[in-house]
């Protein structure tokens, strides 16, 4: 078998046919992601490769700095070209890294370049990717098209004029008739900005913004909680399907509307909270808007357990979102019961995907949606794609086992990039052939039948039929 050929990681015969004529038809539906909505409808046309590939980019910073590689041909001052090249340096030490495999995957599907990046061969390829990006169709529109992408999911604060996607909305109703870009690009609510309670000049500065934007003074919590309340109906209006929300953990407490209105103009006065009031303050933010959530019919995301910015002397000299966040052990179990039983006893519990980042805690994630589904939607409370640390091949095959020993594999949403480039696509692509993969295995050993009615419709699926259901985006 050669590398990343057309049965690249497909390892029977049954996973080769569920791929090919099943997985590989099925359209994208990339429900969580980071890219750009301005690229979008401004249609970017990319400069170089560097712009497309490696700007903020963390898993890429990460491995070059594991590699050795100078900051300044990371984040710094060094040129693009000069970036690139400590790119190509670096991928020959990623074997076996995920990267590795995503590298080669996204210059194949996106370029057709199928030499292997490294540092001889790094000039052949920035010549031939930087012609192609600069003198055809791949532009972020053409990408998302040529990727068949149907829906992507941006991550949005509620202080956003959401300006862009009512651009692509124009954009789309006036090429109609050509149907010249069909990808449905929908916003997604994520409030945590309003979580800074113990940085009062950061959430100071946001409550400014989104008074702005929504008309209504947020100063005080009354006031907050009408301006939420706004921005969420203008989201809903935009398309919106889904909030998310980055935590540490959720609270093991109780927060009144009381404590928290407290807590809140506190931070209006200039005076920080404490992290239990800062921990109070969140849970009651999350479950305030999993209830708005519940009443649209909309999917509540939770981001769980990372560590953010551990390494204070990065960020400080790069802020955060710099490539240095891990792993972190919080404890999750207890707050997840209050938050899930709170709003099960309220008859609120809304959709909702947890994403775990901790493998410790993938039997946790799996179990806990059991205990509170409430026989209404399929698969309405569930353990969501493997997440950051964990999206590389064993991390998605122990993530399939789990779902498949402890819940319903046949609900599950599936993928997600959880990116902030337009070459990430291909990681679908693993992802489902990975999948093929585990359940073909299965067959060719006996452990299930060889029925393809219902195996054709497990893959499809979970390669995107839950996801465009559990959202609702087949109801435009």
């Amino acid at each position: 078998m050669n590398f990343c050929d057309e049965d690249f990681l497909l390892s029977n015969a049954v996973a080769e046919d569920l791929y090919h004529n099943v997985a590989a038809e099925q359209p994208i539906v990339d429900f969580h992601c980071h890219l750009s909505p301005r690229d979008i409808a401004e249609d970017r046309q990319f400069e170089n490769l560097q712009a497309i590939w490696l700007d903020g980019d963390h898993y890429k910073w990460r491995a070059m700095r594991a590699n050795g590689i100078s900051e300044n041909l990371i984040t710094g001052t060094g040129s693009v070209r000069e970036k690139f090249q400590a790119w190509a340096q670096t991928v020959p030490q990623t074997l076996r890294n995920p990267l590795f495999h995503w590298t080669h995957l996204e210059l194949r599907r996106s370029f057709g370049i199928d030499d292997l990046l490294e540092p001889d061969t790094a000039q052949k390829i920035w010549d031939e990717a930087n012609r192609q990006l600069t003198h055809g169709t791949l532009t972020a529109r053409g990408i998302l098209a040529r990727m068949n992408v149907a829906v992507v999911g941006t991550t949005d604060d509620p202080a956003d004029s959401l300006q862009w996607h009512q651009a692509i909305a124009n954009v789309q109703a006036a090429s109609q008739s050509q149907t010249s870009f069909t990808t449905r690009v929908v916003p997604t609510f994520r409030p945590d900005a309003a979580l800074k309670v113990r940085q009062p000049a950061h959430v100071q500065a946001w409550a400014k913004r989104l008074s702005d934007v929504a008309g209504i003074a947020a100063d005080t919590f009354t006031g907050l909680v009408a301006a939420l309340t706004q921005r969420h109906d203008d989201f809903a209006a935009a398309g919106c399907r889904a909030s998310d929300h980055g935590l540490a953990s959720l609270a093991d407490t109780v927060c009144t509307p009381a404590e928290a209105g407290r807590i809140w103009e506190q931070a209006m006065a200039g005076t920080p909270a404490n992290k239990e009031e800062a921990d109070r303050f969140a849970l009651w933010i999350t479950l305030f808007v999993s209830r708005l959530n519940d009443s649209k019919g909309w999917v509540t995301q939770l981001h769980l357990g990372a560590f953010r910015d551990p390494n204070p002397l990065l960020a400080s000299l790069l802020g955060a979102d710099a490539g240095c966040d891990t792993i972190g052990d919080a404890r999750q179990g207890p707050g997840l019961v209050r938050f899930f039983g709170t709003l099960s006893a309220e008859r609120s519990l809304p959709r909702t995907i947890l994403y775990n980042i901790n493998p410790a805690d993938n039997a946790l994630f799996a179990a806990m949606p059991g205990s509170f589904h409430n026989g209404s939607i399929p698969g309405q409370i569930q353990h969501g794609p493997p997440w950051w640390f964990l999206d590389q091949e064993r991390g998605i095959r122990s993530h399939l086992d789990m779902l498949s020993d402890l819940s319903l594999l046949s609900r599950f949403v599936g993928m997600t990039t959880d990116s902030r480039s337009f070459l990430s696509y291909p990681r679908h692509e693993y992802f489902r052939r990975v999948l093929c993969d585990v359940v073909g295995a299965d067959v060719a050993s006996g452990r299930l039948p060889d029925r393809r009615d219902w195996l054709n419709r497990l893959i499809a699926d979970v390669c995107g039929q839950n996801a465009q259901k559990l959202f609702g985006f087949l109801t435009p």
